[in-house]
């Protein structure tokens, strides 16, 4: 879980405009860091399969939010990507 400090640091890092706290890229990188978070939980505790369910509802949002913004604007999806290490399938089209 995020503290509301480090919500915050990341918010004002990607957001699109000012007082922007809900557009796509914000939303995906709180996703990431709280992935990355729940990921060293469980090379702790292998056996905790309710935070293991957790990371799996995460990351389909994040893949379903990164969908959204790659349909709607691929520079913006590229950016978010680039900026944020993701690795992302490209189709070949």
């Amino acid at each position: 879980m995020l503290s509301a400090k480090e919500k915050n640091a990341i918010i004002k890092k990607f957001q699109v405009h000012k007082d922007d706290t809900g557009s796509p890229e914000v939303q995906i990188a709180i996703l990431t860091k709280e992935i990355e978070q729940v990921s060293e939980h469980l090379k702790v505790h292998r056996k905790d399969n309710h935070s293991r369910r957790g990371l799996l509802k995460m990351v389909g949002n994040r893949r379903r939010l990164l969908r959204f913004l790659k349909n709607e604007d691929q520079k913006r999806f590229e950016k978010i990507a680039e900026k944020l290490k993701l690795k992302v399938a490209e189709k070949a089209e």
